[in-house]
């Protein structure tokens, strides 16, 4: 999915809570454009992951965290890529949308991607 014009951003899991306690998710977010580009971050939380139950949110990864409070800015260069990922531990059973959302200040992107927990 692209949005802002020259970023594009897939999710996808890793595992699915057999065998481990979580489930993993790695949000990658690719410079399509032919400029640098230089993603401005308020605090340590570079990307939100949340999880859906067709349209009721059951996790949210920064929910009852906290993350240092620092500027920080990573620079991507055309056609480079930066990878973000997050966890979701004990996941229940069934069908879940992940929703992985950029956090840059003046810069957005979210990819989605659907996956199964087994009993």
């Amino acid at each position: 999915m692209t949005l802002e014009g020259s970023l594009e951003a897939r999710v996808s899991t890793d595992g699915d809570g057999t065998g481990s306690p979580a489930v993993a998710f790695r949000f990658t977010v690719t410079n399509t454009g032919a400029e640098p580009l230089e993603l401005q971050f308020s605090d340590a939380a570079k990307a939100e992951f949340v999880v859906q139950d067709e349209d009721r949110e059951v996790w949210r990864f920064t929910e009852g965290r906290a993350f240092m409070q620092m500027l920080s800015a990573e620079r991507l260069a055309p056609e480079e890529s930066t990878t973000y990922d997050g966890e979701w531990e004990r996941p229940r059973p069934g069908e879940y949308t992940a929703v992985a959302e950029l956090r840059a200040q003046e810069a957005s992107c979210e990819a989605r991607t659907e996956f199964i927990v087994p009993d």
